[in-house]
C-alpha cells in the first residue's frame, strides 16, 4: 500500500483525518506531521507512491511553498489540498500543480472522505 502523509499544523486536523483513514482500513502507512518543513524532508526521500493531504495555511512553510518545493525537485506524489480556505483563487491556483488531484474544504468528514477515496480508487 502507498504511504499516506497528513500535513497540517493543527493536530486536530491530522487526528480527524487519521481516524477517518483508520475507519476505512488505512491504519498502516499513515504518517502525520504538524511541521511542514520536517514533513517535506521525509516526503522527498520517499521512493514509492504516496498520497499527501496538505493544509495551505501553516507557519514555517505554507502549502504553496511546499508545492513549489515539490515542483522544483520534480517530486511526483499525489496531493489533496485539505484547507479551511474557501477562496476560489486558492482553488484555481491549486489547479496549476499537476500533482494536486483534489481540493477539499475542512473539516474532513466521513462522507467527504468516502467520496474522495472512491474518486481516487483508494478503498479496498
Amino acid at each position: 500500500m502507498s504511504k499516506i502523509y497528513l500535513i497540517d499544523d493543527q493536530p486536530i486536523g491530522n487526528f480527524i483525518a487519521k481516524k477517518l483513514l483508520e475507519i476505512e482500513g488505512f491504519e498502516e502507512n499513515v504518517h502525520d506531521f504538524t511541521n511542514p518543513v520536517e514533513a517535506f524532508e521525509i516526503v522527498k526521500t520517499e521512493k514509492g507512491t504516496a498520497l499527501i493531504f496538505l493544509d495551505l495555511n501553516m507557519p514555517q512553510m505554507n502549502g504553496w511553498q511546499f508545492l513549489d518545493q515539490m515542483q522544483l525537485i520534480g517530486l511526483d506524489k499525489k496531493v489533496i489540498i485539505l484547507t479551511s480556505s474557501t477562496s476560489e483563487l486558492d482553488r484555481q491556483k491549486a489547479r496549476e500543480y499537476p500533482f494536486v488531484v483534489d481540493f477539499v474544504i475542512k473539516p474532513l468528514n466521513r462522507q467527504k472522505f468516502t467520496e474522495l477515496a472512491t474518486h481516487l480508487n483508494l478503498l479496498k
